[in-house]
Formats: structure tokens, sequence, C-alpha cells
């Protein structure tokens, strides 16, 4: 086997799940699970994944065998859903959805017009993900071009995979963050002619949500995705029932919430929508046949009140969902505690959430919400070397609990009920290390 300068040998414990699967019961059986294995990486691809006893001699003498004993090297975290401009407003106090954008998102959004504000606050968030070990994330920035030129620099810098997009926005907002269906087509058609696959980076149309744009933009965003049908469409919907109210009064003509998106051409395979927690049967349908995707975000749903997502109906129904933090209403950028957080939801809904279902939503299936499969989400021969390396027992309490686990299932689950921040030992992105615990 011929290798490239860049290899890199990886000895671990090593968790993927390796394929695809209609149903949470269905993930146990594609677990896959190496107590002593190597991983070989090279030019940012994955070589090779097996024991260590199958594989050290496949690694080249010149090369450092980077060991982690005691740590379990699984896929990078994938965030479907995150504000990066919102990051410095995380925890605000006391309001649902509509009242916490007027008084706390709107007020700090208009701070992203400036680019050098824009490229300090890209830098800050990208360390924050690399951090908590999440390596893909599809974001919204402001609706300032500028926001999102400067997240794509950054990105790009450490040839990290990230979709974003610049917010449509053109009614019920402060005038100051305001755009008109014609600068938004325009500034989103440069943005998308710059940056969406360049390199590793992808592009997303991002309306707001449908009572911040008008159907003169809502048709723009739908011209564009016709025109550059490989982009994202990524918005809101069905968060709030004040919300839903509203967009009915204010599209009377269209059949519900999601009938506004559909209406205007932005469902489908690439069409990512948050929240999805108060859904009508019809809307449950439409996203079923547009194969459409969710992102489920339960720390911001209940930190605004907003609702428990029916996780069950969306297996039961074949629909694509991926994890999301959803900063700031989401109250943390690390994957172990959204999942914490979204057994409980469950819980909430008499389901019991295994580690193995939670950490594939934060992995292979938030990757095939994102249409990115084919490419990130498990340890697959030939797919992109984005990897997490977690120290199980990062912290006393850890240590005890996993002690007295009794299986794999048991220790995930302590790892996702008490993981933090301080659970992610280093982190990769596309075969090289970007972040190592201090």
């Amino acid at each position: 086997m011929e290798y490239s300068q860049s290899i890199k040998a990886i000895r671990a414990s090593i968790l993927d799940i390796a394929s695809v699967v209609d149903k949470p019961e269905d993930i146990e059986q594609h677990l896959r699970f190496i107590e002593d294995g190597l991983m070989l990486v090279d030019n940012g691809r994955i070589e090779w994944v097996g024991t260590w006893e199958e594989g050290k001699d496949k690694i080249p003498d010149s090369v450092r065998i980077r060991s982690y004993p005691g740590k379990i090297v699984m896929p990078g975290f994938v965030d479907t859903h995150i504000h990066y401009p919102q990051a410095e407003m995380v925890g605000a106090y006391g309001e649902q959805l509509l009242e916490w954008l007027n008084n706390y998102t709107f007020p700090t959004e208009a701070r992203y017009k400036d680019k050098d504000y824009s490229r300090e606050m890209s830098a800050f968030f990208l360390k924050q993900l690399l951090r908590n070990g999440t390596t893909t994330a599809l974001v919204f920035g402001t609706v300032h071009p500028e926001s999102v030129d400067a997240l794509f620099e950054a990105a790009e810098g450490i040839n990290m995979r990230i979709i974003a997009g610049k917010v449509m926005m053109d009614r019920n907002a402060p005038d100051y963050l305001l755009d008109t269906p014609e600068v938004s087509y325009n500034q989103t058609k440069e943005l998308i002619e710059k940056w969406h696959k360049r390199g590793r980076l992808l592009y997303a149309i991002t309306p707001r949500f449908a009572p911040t744009s008008s159907p003169e933009q809502l048709a723009m965003a739908g011209k564009l995705k016709q025109e550059y049908p490989d982009t994202y469409v990524h918005t809101h919907l069905c968060e709030n029932k004040n919300e839903i109210e509203w967009v009915k009064e204010l599209y009377p003509e269209q059949d519900g919430y999601l009938d506004v998106y559909h209406h205007h051409g932005l469902t489908g395979p690439k069409s990512v929508f948050a929240h999805c927690i108060h859904l009508e049967d019809k809307e449950w349908d439409c996203l079923q046949e547009t194969d459409s995707a969710i992102a489920f975000c339960p720390t911001s749903n209940l930190y605004l009140g907003s609702g428990l997502f029916k996780l069950q109906e969306a297996w039961q129904r074949n629909i694509k969902v991926g994890m999301g933090t959803d900063i700031g209403a989401g109250t943390t950028f690390n994957m172990m505690q959204t999942l914490n957080e979204a057994y409980k939801v469950m819980q909430l809904q008499q389901h019991r959430l295994s580690a193995f279902e939670a950490f594939y939503l934060a992995t292979l299936g938030g990757a095939k919400s994102l249409s990115l499969d084919h490419l990130i989400g498990n340890f697959e021969v030939g797919k992109e070397a984005d990897f997490v390396v977690i120290d199980p027992c990062a912290t006393p309490l850890q240590q005890l609990r996993y002690d007295s686990s009794k299986s794999l299932a048991d220790e995930l689950f302590v790892l996702m009920t008490l993981g933090d921040d301080r659970s992610i030992y280093r982190t990769y992105v596309d075969g090289r290390l970007v972040y190592e615990r201090g």
C-alpha cells in the first residue's frame, strides 16, 4: 500500500455506525466498536480501520503512532442548526421566541455589518465548535454578506466543512437589519458564486423564517434554489405556537406554515427545517414526500419553552433528523449536553432515547440529514477524516460511573449524560489536529 507524507496512525478504541438506518432499533446491529483499534488517515481521508493486531504492520516505519489509551475515537459531531452571531447572547433571560428575537437577537446581529467584528466572532465560534468536537455545522449568518464572508474565510483556513448563508429578511424586523427581495437575491447569488463548493464549503439559501420574508423575497429564494439546485435551504419551521398563528395571518392564501416554503420551491432533499415541534399531519406528510430534513434542537426548545419534538414520529415516517445546538437560544455548543437534553425531551414523551440512537443522530444521522453521509459520519474507507478523541473519564464523577458501567451502552449513556467540553480530548478536521485539551 502506497502512502503520502501526510499519513497518520491513530491507536485507540474506535466507535462508529457502519451504515444509515431506517429504524432506531437497527442501529446497534450496525455499530462498530474496536476496543484496541487502529485508523490510518492519508491526505485527509480514511485509509484503513481495524484492530491494532491486524493493522500494525501496515504502518510505515517513519510514521509516529498517535496512541490514545483509554480514549474513544468517534466521527466528528454534526450540528445541523446553529447561529454563529448569537454566541455572544447565550443565556438571555426570560422570553419566548418572538420577544427574544426583538429584545436580544436583532440588536446583537446589527454588529455584524462590520467585517472585522465578524472575523473576530467567526474565529471565536469555530474554536468553540472544535473544543466541543463538532466538525461540521449548518450555520446562520446575519443579513450582512460580511458575516458570511468572514465565517467562510475562517473555515477555509482549516479546511473545515461548513454550510452557511446570509439571512434573507425584508420585513417585520428593525430597519437596520432589513434587505429587499432584489438585494437579498443579488447578495446571495454573489456569495453562492464565491463560496459554494469551494474546497469543503457549501452554501445555504437562508430566509430567517416566513414572518420576516415577504412573498416576493421567498419567490427570490425559490428562484435561487432553481438556479443553484445543489445549494441548501436552511430556515425555521413550527417552533412556537404564536409564530405559527402569525404565519397564518401573514400568508392566508397558503395551507399552513410549511406550505409557505413548499409553495416557493424551498422544500427538498437539501432543505433543513429547524425545530418542527408543532407540525400538522399534512406538514409531516410534506416533509416526508419532499425528503426534507429536520434539525432537533432540544436545549433551545426547552429554554424558550417552545415544546417537545416528536422524534418517534419522524422515525416512523422515515424523515431525516439531525441534532442542532441552536446557539444562542440553545445553551451549549456541546453535543453531549445536547443529547442529554434530548433524552429528557423524549422521557417526557414516554420514550427512552438510547445512547446508540443519540450518537447516531449526532454523527451519521446528522450527516444523512445534510446529504453528506457519502463524505462524513463514519469511518468508511475513503471518507473525509473528521473525528474526535473522547475522554470518557474526564471528571471524577465520570470515572466513578464509568467504573460501574456493565456494557458499552452504559458507558456511552454515561458519556452523553455527564460529558461536556472536558470530555473532548482532541479534535481532527481533514485529518489534521485542530484542537487539544489544555
